[in-house]
């Protein structure tokens, strides 16, 4: 005998901010479709807020200012949490789940410090915990990853995956603009936080490389191992020589698997200028992915804002509302895709990853440096693919190179006998380069 599925899905929102209203507005002004696609009303029962909301349609919705009756309402089949952070989140989606219910969340963050205890409760008690929206947005990645993509071994994959840090870079390529101008202007734009260490610093978009490297390769989330640089460091004098280079600079998550294990690492990556990614500007996503069947794939649009994000929570919302009429736990697959994870696999130490390398020292205008410099690079093995070396304007001039592929341990060695010369001046700017060239990075 069939299961009788209820006509009404109910769904209860804690927290109205950004995400939370647009996930309201579009399940309230798309109610039509989604119930032509679903065969169900899909309906906003119970939403919790600190802040009374005078603004928004809550006809017939119970308000609670406390985001834990949401978890206890019986009538609730799906909560979806947009607080952020991890105080209460945590306990908050814990708890819902203890008591049986459904989660859709979009906090990065929270999946990827907290995600393996989440999924492993959440298997538990046969719900799914769905998390679409918590990386690049209105980009459906994890479900790329995750179903599309299923019947390939994932190689590797490349993204450019906060916004903010895309915007700033943009500006200053294009306006040869000082990151800190460019900072300002994010933030009265929106784009930034009053304090934007997570975006610039690169963590926000470790939080979302962490969880794409382990739907892709099948691998437990550990953000403590994922290598994190940000774009602070950055000048227009970089983007300049890039760009003679042939190169554009982008702040890239980036991820691979291969035989001497898994690399996560976010840091400005020199990307060639003819590549569709390099080209993705302002505060757009884009994901570059490389399956072994399938080849290179990128997925570009919205990586935040309400619409775009409430898009992803409402099509997890959706996911879940088809599934409830048969096994769920068969879609959580401790939320990672893989029914038998890979838990032994070693996740590569920064040192022991290879790549290009832009350099640009700052040197005394003296005969031989450049000589001293080859030097130094020989020995520790580094040979050079191109040279830009620009007339002195004062006492000093720039040297800027680009080198063959090398292990970051040798570069480290390089760069620290370098900077000991008496004719280099101050640090060594080093920007790792990505050239995409025959599928590989």
């Amino acid at each position: 005998m069939s299961k009788e599925i209820p006509k009404n899905f109910n769904v209860g929102i804690c927290g109205l901010g950004t995400v939370g209203c647009g996930t309201l507005a579009l399940i309230q002004g798309n109610s039509e479709e989604l119930y032509r696609k679903l065969g169900r009303n899909l309906q906003v029962t119970h939403v919790a807020t600190r802040t009374p909301r005078d603004d928004i349609n809550l006809y017939g919705v119970k308000v609670s200012g406390d985001i834990f009756d949401v978890v206890t309402d019986p009538d609730v089949d799906v909560v979806v949490e947009t607080i952020g952070g991890f105080d209460p989140a945590l306990d908050l989606v814990l708890q819902a789940v203890e008591n049986g219910k459904h989660v859709v969340t979009a906090n990065k963050a929270l999946i990827a410090v907290h995600g393996n205890q989440i999924f492993t409760k959440a298997q538990a008690k046969s719900v799914t915990v769905a998390y679409e929206s918590s990386v690049a947005g209105g980009i459906p990645i994890i479900k790329a990853l995750r179903e599309g993509l299923a019947a390939n071994k994932i190689d590797w994959l490349a993204g450019i995956i906060n916004g903010t840090g895309n915007f700033i870079l943009t500006e200053m390529t294009a306006k040869q603009r000082q990151f800190g101008d460019v900072l300002i202007e994010a933030q009265e734009l929106g784009y930034a936080e009053a304090d934007p260490t997570l975006d610039v610093e690169g963590i926000d978009a470790a939080h979302k490389l962490t969880i794409m490297a382990s739907v892709a390769f099948g691998i437990p989330l550990q953000f403590e191992k994922t290598y994190t640089e940000g774009i602070s460091q950055i000048t227009p004098e970089d983007v300049v020589y890039a760009k003679e280079l042939g190169y554009h600079i982008k702040h890239l998550g980036i991820a691979q698997n291969s035989a001497k294990g898994v690399e996560m690492r976010v840091h400005p990556t020199l990307i060639p200028s003819s590549d569709m990614i390099a080209n993705v500007d302002g505060v757009g996503n884009a994901i570059l992915v490389h399956g072994n069947s399938v080849g290179a794939t990128l997925y570009c649009g919205p990586g935040a804002g309400a619409e775009a994000t409430a898009s992803s929570v409402v099509a997890d919302v959706m996911d879940i509302a088809r599934l409830d009429s048969i096994d769920a736990s068969a879609f959580a697959v401790s939320g990672l895709g893989f029914r038998n994870p890979y838990t032994d696999v070693q996740i590569m130490d920064i040192e022991d990853i290879s790549s290009e390398y832009y350099l640009r020292i700052q040197v005394q205008d003296k005969v031989g440096v450049m000589a001293r410099i080859t030097s130094v690079l020989q020995d520790c093995g580094i040979s050079i693919e191109a040279v830009i070396q620009k007339e002195a304007v004062s006492e000093t001039l720039p040297i800027v190179l680009l080198t063959h592929k090398v292990a970051e341990r040798d570069m480290n060695k390089a760069i620290q006998l370098l900077e000991d010369l008496s004719e280099v001046s101050g640090k060594i700017a080093r920007i790792r380069v990505a050239p995409f060239a025959d599928g590989t990075i």
